[in-house]
């Protein structure tokens, strides 16, 4: 087997999710050449993975055939030749480029009206009893080991590499900013889900003010996409703008946010895909769930404390809290973060 070809996750922290499946690919296989189609969005990620030979980006939109683009990197993709395809999204249309370009073994779990175009196929885990996400992509390799009576084994924790050129410029930004680059929190307020995830930012306020009121020479950055940022400056406004406080929510590119979670003494965010940077970093952090369930996307690593109340009434996976109340977050206090943090070191 020459090539393998990846066809890679829409969201960050299932990129994150999937790092295990390649480290076991290329251990069984060390000779293999593995590469990535992926979004612009999740590229960084598969940069920052050793196993991975190289990352091909394209503008694939969220919900869209594009069938023209689509036959254009099939036509493109046939010439490298892969042997195989993992495909990790379950949609009809990420399966089809593979599909298109002749490879000849596609895998992937049984999806939307994908028969045919998916030629070696798992069933879909109960979404009762979901296994973890790292264990779901790994599971992938077995439909290749078994016909060829290799032992799978169990996924080890995503691992992550910051590339040299993101740690040069996230130190350049420290540096001009005047950031102690010995003492940063990072701190995430974002996520894409909606409400039910993101702890509320009257708390990271708070928590911002306790963490340098505990440490004098402590920086807090908050860090996120663009759609964060008027949540950060609500968070630093509420924190009473103190100067120790950085809002960098859309400031930073992925690639960067990697290199500034790396660098930091610890990470309190709520289940994202930076919580998943931070763990496959083996940064010490404190990861806040509120409507989803810590058993099926914790953070990986034995750095990582999980605060989660486990109410009667989550996880419920619902956007917006069914009963008004979203004790689930509001009821995790600051001083309880403050805690946890506290036991990381």
């Amino acid at each position: 087997m020459n090539r393998i070809l990846i066809i890679a996750p829409n969201w960050i922290g299932d990129a994150v999710m999937s790092q295990p499946l390649l480290a076991n690919l290329k251990a069984i296989y060390p000779q293999t050449q593995i590469d990535v189609l992926a979004s612009p969005w999740v590229a960084p990620i598969y940069r920052a993975c050793s196993e991975v030979h190289q990352v091909i980006e394209a503008q694939l939109e969220h919900k869209q055939l594009q069938w023209g683009l689509r036959k254009q990197l099939a036509k493109q993709l046939e010439l490298n030749q892969y042997t195989v395809c993992f495909v990790l999204p379950n949609s009809f249309k990420s399966a089809l480029i593979p599909w298109l370009a002749n490879i000849p073994f596609r895998i992937g779990y049984r999806g939307e009206m994908r028969f045919g175009l998916i030629n070696l196929a798992l069933d879909n885990p109960s979404k009762v009893n979901r296994p973890p996400m790292a264990n779901h992509y790994f599971a992938l390799a077995n439909v290749l080991e078994h016909s060829q009576e290799i032992d799978a084994g169990k996924p080890s924790d995503p691992r992550l590499n910051i590339l040299p050129t993101a740690k040069e410029s996230i130190g350049a930004k420290l540096r001009a900013a005047e950031i102690n680059g010995n003492l940063i929190y990072i701190l995430c307020p974002g996520a894409e889900y909606g409400a039910t995830k993101r702890w509320p930012a009257d708390h990271f306020a708070s928590l911002a003010q306790q963490l340098i009121a505990n440490e004098s020479d402590a920086h807090v950055i908050l860090l996120g996409g663009k759609g964060d940022h008027a949540l950060g400056e609500s968070i630093k406004a509420g924190a009473g703008n103190d100067l120790q406080i950085y809002n960098w929510c859309g400031k930073t590119s992925l690639d960067e946010a990697i290199a500034l979670i790396g660098a930091s003494k610890a990470l309190v965010s709520n289940d994202s895909g930076l919580m998943h940077i931070g763990a496959a970093l083996k940064i010490p952090q404190v990861a806040i769930f509120g409507s989803s369930d810590p058993h099926h996307t914790p953070p990986l690593s034995d750095k990582a404390k999980v605060l989660w109340l486990n109410l009667a009434c989550s996880p419920c996976h619902k956007k917006e809290c069914p009963l008004g109340h979203l004790k689930c977050l509001n009821d995790i206090l600051p001083n309880t973060v403050l805690d946890a943090i506290q036991t990381l070191h």
